[in-house]
């Protein structure tokens, strides 16, 4: 045989070893098809709108130190009334709910221990002056009136707390929006897995619909802090305050379902 003639053998037999090892790979990564007839698929869908809020609560607090218990609690009972009496006036449409009140006892400080002072034996702490104190809260919806409202509360009492959100009426509203929403998350999806298991997604049939959740839009409100005891000695604050500056703000709701679909 010739050199040339081996060379041409040569070359045929290296193209069909290439050619054989190039199937061999095609079938190794192309797997065949699973049967996905009957397949049961359970689907997780989501549901997320974003609104602006429209009702905000309101905490106040009056709070009074004396050292007699009787006239604390006088002046703290009367700053209440004009204060539920001011914001009646102020925003009609609001609802005012009055809770917290309570009584404590101030005591005097311990004495100081020195090298000079030994410690002494432990003694009752004597009462120096009683605390009083009662929270209240506002809610309301009208915003646009909600800085001129707190303001004018805040010559008699102070802000504790202020929390945004929606209504009832605005979260129920919702509802409907929501719904299709977190349906329409749960057909893209479908169509989704449809197509990674080659399938069509007409070929799927929904057999169950869970919703989970729908309706839980309202935050737990948050517990009042305590504000800064006052003491005896502190200047009497100004009779009027500048209004305050508010940004209510935005929800977001969301809705979960989980749906079990079954392909042909």
């Amino acid at each position: 045989m010739t050199p040339s003639r081996k060379l041409m053998l040569g070359a045929v037999l290296a193209t069909a070893c290439i050619a054989a090892q190039a199937q061999a790979q095609t079938a190794i990564t192309t797997p065949a098809p699973v049967p996905t007839t009957g397949t049961m698929v359970v689907v997780p869908a989501n549901g997320e709108i974003s609104v602006p809020n429209d009702q905000a609560r309101v905490t106040l607090q009056v709070e009074e130190q004396d050292k007699d218990k009787a006239a604390a609690a006088s002046r703290v009972n009367q700053k209440m009334k004009q204060g539920i009496e001011l914001l009646k006036r102020q925003d009609p449409q609001s609802a005012l709910k009055s809770y917290g009140y309570y009584t404590y006892a101030v005591y005097a400080e311990p004495p100081q221990v020195t090298p000079q002072q030994p410690r002494q034996p432990a003694k009752a702490r004597q009462v120096v002056g009683w605390r009083v104190g009662q929270y209240l809260e506002m809610t309301t919806e009208n915003l646009a009136a909600l800085p001129k409202t707190v303001s004018s509360a805040q010559a008699l009492m102070s802000l504790n707390g202020l929390q945004f959100g929606l209504s009832p009426a605005a979260a129920k509203k919702l509802d409907a929006t929501l719904v299709n929403a977190t349906y329409r998350n749960l057909e893209e999806r479908i169509g989704f897995i449809a197509n990674a298991m080659h399938r069509a997604p007409s070929d799927a049939v929904i057999e169950t619909v869970d919703f989970e959740g729908s309706g839980n839009y309202a935050a737990p409100a948050p517990a009042p802090m305590m504000a800064k005891a006052m003491r005896a000695d502190m200047v009497q604050e100004s009779t009027t305050v500048a209004e305050p500056s508010f940004e209510p703000g935005e929800s977001t709701v969301n809705m979960r379902l989980v749906g079990k679909v079954r392909f042909k």
